[in-house]
């Protein structure tokens, strides 16, 4: 019990939370701005929850989908499910699990969040199954994980504002930006693979893309802030993310997949640093 336990724990990817934190920072985002500096304690222990409970069940249904796929890349053919440790039908009900778990939490919240929860576990458990079909799977992942955003508001304030969307819009963008860059590690195994994503759409304008989809998500917070009259704590913020973008265009520039991915990873800063420019707006007001 303890190996499968194990087994189970490496499906989800226990080690390694940054999809945790990718999923989670713009939950925050939108609890903070909804909330307006000071979002309900339950509400926060719902998203924190639930946003480790969807990263751990959408790990579960990639691999699941990808298991015929994973076996042919060697970052991935260890994975338990490929290698055979563990079934197809195992993977499933870890999904199955973890997304009732985080819907029992949803449970307790409005019915809007309830109807746009709904949406998301739909949105979630169709990603992985995009790169078959189309060039913008990112895109798709974006809207997954960026779906937290109008559930948040949603929670918190009872209401989809524009700012809601906008604040949506931005994580789309910053979400397909960065999973582009983790696109581009995998690049050549995906083209013998017959695959596809953004990093093989954009092919070699791929680095331009990304800065271009990350100015457009600074655009994007730019005018929210305006249009909610942030102070500056907020757009320091904002600028502390420009840094860190032109940090991860500079270790992307040879597209070695190592460097790739460790760019990937730095997006975690990135919300990070968009967070504390939110609150910190609110604590200088």
């Amino acid at each position: 019990m303890r190996e499968k336990l194990g087994l189970y724990a490496e499906l989800i990817r226990l080690e390694r939370p940054i999809g945790f934190y990718l999923l989670l920072w713009p939950a925050l985002w939108a609890l903070a701005i909804a909330g307006d500096g000071a979002p309900g304690y339950w509400n926060l222990f719902v998203f924190v929850t639930g946003a480790w409970l969807m990263r751990s069940a959408g790990c579960a249904i990639n691999d699941f989908a990808d298991r015929d796929f994973d076996r042919h890349v060697a970052r991935t053919r260890e994975r338990p499910l490929t290698a055979g440790q563990i079934s197809p039908r195992e993977a499933l009900a870890v999904f199955a699990l973890l997304g009732a778990l985080a819907f029992l939490l949803v449970l307790t919240l409005n019915r809007l969040t309830l109807y746009l929860a709904i949406a998301g576990i739909a949105l979630a458990a169709s990603y992985p199954f995009m790169k078959r079909f189309h060039y913008l799977p990112q895109v798709h992942l974006g809207a997954a994980f960026g779906w937290a955003v109008p559930m948040a508001f949603a929670a918190e304030a009872n209401a989809l504002p524009k700012e809601a969307w906008l604040l949506f819009v931005a994580t789309l963008l910053w979400s397909t930006a960065y999973d582009t860059i983790y696109g581009m590690v995998d690049r050549e195994d995906d083209l013998k693979l017959g695959l596809k994503s953004t990093a093989i759409l954009f092919g070699d304008y791929d680095r331009a893309m990304v800065g271009l989809l990350q100015v457009l998500f600074l655009l994007a917070l730019g005018l929210l802030g305006r249009d909610l009259e942030f102070g500056w704590p907020y757009f320091a913020g904002l600028a502390a993310a420009a840094a860190l973008f032109a940090y991860q265009h500079f270790v992307i520039a040879d597209r070695a997949p190592a460097h790739c991915f460790s760019a990937f990873l730095h997006n975690q800063w990135v919300g990070a640093v968009v967070f504390a420019g939110i609150i910190g707006h609110y604590y200088a007001r």
